[in-house]
């Protein structure tokens, strides 16, 4: 069991992913809980998988960890509705982690949506499946995660002012303002997130990590509405930070 007073599950499919969406939902945290700070943090919080001892619960091997589990109650609609794409691999999820020896705090679901809309409502149908015993995040990228760190980018010499500019030549649209536009699924083509983000940061993880960790919030929020980073940072906001508020959160029930 962890040291931490409050435990929060994740469920992604990397660990940059991981990385990308703790790192942000610790901003918002020491931003909006009056009583928190940097030194303090990891004695508060402690990001995990299934157990205290994992990172993160992979979406790859949800289905493969529950099967071996024999729990109940996976079966029938959403609502009187069907389950629209990931809709039961999140319940799965959320079965898992509510079946936990020792339940999480809180969850978060981090996915990349790939252009499909449809993925946003399978995870809310998910969330609204039942009453958990925590609130549930959501964190969609739209289409890919690459994006919510482009949209914190913010040039910081000549010579990324320029790549910045030869990237909008190439693409025709801005990489930053308009990275919902990279869409592509193959790696390399035009519109690939990856390389657009390569090509700004060189490659660098230092560089990266910049954007997401230095760039003001209320920048990610204003610029990575169409990505889904504004709609997962205000998630935060209504369900997690709750938690560590002492107050109940949004989606926090009694168990099932």
């Amino acid at each position: 069991m962890s040291d931490a007073a409050h435990e929060f599950a994740v469920v992604c499919e990397a660990r940059a992913d991981r990385d990308a969406a703790c790192g942000l939902a610790d901003r918002v945290l020491l931003e909006e809980v009056d009583w928190l700070a940097p030194e303090t943090l990891d004695s508060c919080r402690k990001w995990r998988g299934r157990t205290s001892e994992e990172p993160f619960l992979r979406w790859a091997s949800v289905r493969d960890e529950f099967q071996s589990t024999g729990i109940k109650g996976i079966f029938g609609g959403f609502g009187g509705q069907p389950g629209a794409l990931d809709a039961h691999a999140a319940r799965r999820a959320l079965l898992l982690l509510a079946s936990s020896k020792h339940l999480p705090d809180a969850v978060l679901l981090v996915r990349d949506s790939d252009g499909n809309p449809e993925r946003r409502t399978g995870l809310e149908q998910a969330r609204d499946a039942r009453k958990w015993p925590f609130p549930v995040v959501i964190g969609l990228a739209e289409p890919k995660r690459e994006c919510w760190v482009l949209v914190g980018f913010e040039p910081r010499t000549e010579e990324e002012k320029a790549q910045l500019q030869k990237e909008e030549r190439r693409l025709s649209f801005h990489p930053v303002r308009d990275a919902h536009q990279l869409t592509a699924r193959e790696h390399g083509a035009k519109k690939d997130a990856k390389k657009a983000l390569e090509a700004l940061t060189r490659g660098d993880p230092e560089r990266e990590r910049v954007c997401l960790e230095e760039t003001p919030l209320g920048t990610l929020s204003t610029l990575g509405r169409e990505t889904g980073l504004a709609a997962y940072l205000q998630d935060v906001r209504e369900r997690l930070v709750p938690v560590l508020g002492g107050h109940r959160a949004p989606g926090s029930h009694s168990p099932p």
